[in-house]
């Protein structure tokens, strides 16, 4: 692209900082701090900056504009004060810091519907906290895709890793609703968005979307369960027809090994631990969790607040930098796109 056409610098990146008393606040700091070896463009905190004095030692520069991150971003961790979540105390979570947790999400989400943080990307959170100060959702990727205008069902919860990227399409149900909820409708929505999304965000222009069965042996034809006769194979049928790259069900206990990983670009699968079991295995302290599917680019470390160890100094940074790193390429795939 000659130098005339080149996209505008993308605004920096704001990343919610979760729980004030997990592990976010910490992880995020030594994001901030390993950013010239993994070459992290400028990033912002939302939040309460003591949560970071709490359990980090480092520069902290107090901003009131996203715009103002970028210059800051060499001295010191830039952060946007987004709410006073009282008395921080690492690793006791409290009714304030999730009131703080769940204001920090709101604006960060804001900035980034806005234009003025290139994409988001949500701290830890803490459901049972949230849930004792009002919040519905199931999570912060309904939360973020309701504040987005977009159906739940149209949502994807993408995790990835640098070799597998899957999807589960339920998510936080008991296992005994999976198959009650599963249907065709659904299935084709999320693999649409799934598809979408890759496109949108990776550049991959023909995405290879492989399902994995419900059942053990993806059923063995009928002989343990109908769901793959019922649902996944007029389900991949229809996305087939449209046009979308999907094949399956496999059974998922042999689609998960390295030379079936170089079949597809993603791996789709029925209900929460079937995806999310392989994908830690592999890529514990480096997954991402990816929402598909919204105007915006969200991303989030796949690991919870772990109260265990905050304040301790042993929360590892690196899924954090990894959901950095993915949103920032996501938003730069999206400009480029949007220039063409």
């Amino acid at each position: 692209m000659p130098s005339s056409q080149r996209p505008p610098e993308l605004p920096p990146l704001a990343v919610s900082m979760g729980d004030p008393a997990g592990i976010g606040p910490e992880i995020i700091a030594k994001a901030w701090s390993a950013r010239a070896p993994h070459m992290l463009p400028p990033f912002f905190a939302v939040g309460d900056p003591r949560a970071v004095s709490q359990v980090w030692d480092g520069p902290v520069v107090a901003i009131s504009d996203p715009h103002e991150a970028t210059a800051a971003f060499g001295n010191g961790l830039p952060v946007i004060a987004a709410a006073d979540a009282g008395e921080v105390v690492p690793g006791a979570p409290d009714i304030d810091g999730a009131r703080c947790a769940l204001q920090s999400l709101e604006l960060a989400a804001g900035l980034a519907r806005s234009g003025a943080a290139s994409a988001v990307i949500t701290g830890p959170v803490s459901k049972k906290q949230l849930y004792d100060i009002g919040f519905t959702y199931p999570g912060q990727t309904e939360f973020v895709a309701e504040r987005c205008g977009v159906a739940h069902e149209n949502a994807v919860m993408m995790l990835a890793g640098p070799t597998l990227r899957v999807v589960p399409i339920t998510t936080h149900i008991p296992l005994r609703s999976v198959a009650n909820t599963i249907s065709i409708e659904l299935i084709v929505a999320k693999a649409r968005a799934t598809a979408r999304g890759l496109q949108r965000n990776f550049g991959i222009l023909k995405p290879r979307l492989a399902f994995a069965g419900f059942n053990p042996h993806a059923g063995e034809g009928g002989a343990i369960g109908s769901e793959e006769i019922d649902f996944l194979i007029p389900a991949i049928e229809q996305l087939q027809a449209e046009g979308i790259d999907a094949v399956g069900p496999y059974a998922a206990d042999t689609m998960f090994h390295p030379r079936a990983r170089a079949l597809y670009d993603v791996a789709l699968c029925l209900y929460h631990d079937q995806a999310l079991i392989p994908i830690k295995t592999l890529h514990f302290d480096e997954g991402v969790n990816m929402t598909l599917g919204l105007p915006i680019v969200r991303t989030s470390p796949d690991h919870g607040t772990a109260f265990g160890i905050a304040g301790r100094n042993e929360a590892e940074p690196g899924a954090m930098i990894a959901a950095i790193r993915m949103a920032a390429q996501a938003a730069a795939v999206r400009r480029t796109s949007a220039c063409q």
